[in-house]
């Protein structure tokens, strides 16, 4: 079993939907309330595996939501990395919160997202970024808290990238095509 897998089989995603919701199991995304989504297994063990975070990396969890892929990202980086999640929905930062504190993983944390601000620059920089909601285009704001040999997983106007940051350069290649909420900053 590779680490995507273990992680996925240690944070069950049913701690992650409100009550009644459709059944976790299925490989599709489940509204969780003001608009968003608990994004599809398939679509988010895609992302990791691109994302490829590493115990003791520092990563930024942007659109974190109910807090699963907060804590996905924990299990992976460990309690020698850290993981900030990121939140625009009041009440999503406190229901994801609360679910990523059932994990019992402290290395872990959910805030709420500065009006206007995307990320969490002074917290930078990350070795690892996910972003699960898609923006028009790249946004420097979040390209620019990346750290040395960072790597940014990020859906943009319906295409997943991945985005390296290699010496002074970033490098952007592009792995199919998948839907998600927008992202507002």
């Amino acid at each position: 079993m590779d680490a995507i897998d273990a992680a996925f089989a240690a944070i069950d995603r049913r701690g992650f939907l409100p009550e009644g919701t459709a059944d976790p199991r299925v490989d599709a995304p489940i509204e969780i309330g003001h608009g968003q989504t608990n994004s599809q297994p398939r679509t988010v063990a895609d992302m990791l595996r691109l994302l490829q975070p590493h115990p003791g990396q520092r990563v930024l969890d942007v659109g974190s939501g109910s807090g699963w892929t907060t804590a996905l990202l924990a299990h992976l980086v460990g309690a020698s990395g850290e993981v900030f999640g990121v939140e625009i929905v009041p009440q999503l930062v406190t229901f994801g919160a609360r679910n990523l504190a059932a994990t019992d993983q402290p290395w872990s944390s959910i805030r709420a997202a500065a009006p206007g601000r995307l990320g969490l620059p002074q917290f930078a920089p990350f070795d690892r970024i996910l972003v699960s909601a898609s923006p028009p285009e790249l946004p420097q704001q979040l390209v620019d808290q990346l750290g040395p040999s960072g790597r940014m997983v990020i859906p943009v106007a319906g295409e997943m990238l991945l985005v390296r940051r290699v010496g002074a350069e970033v490098e952007v290649t592009r792995h199919g095509r998948y839907r998600f909420v927008p992202l507002h900053a």
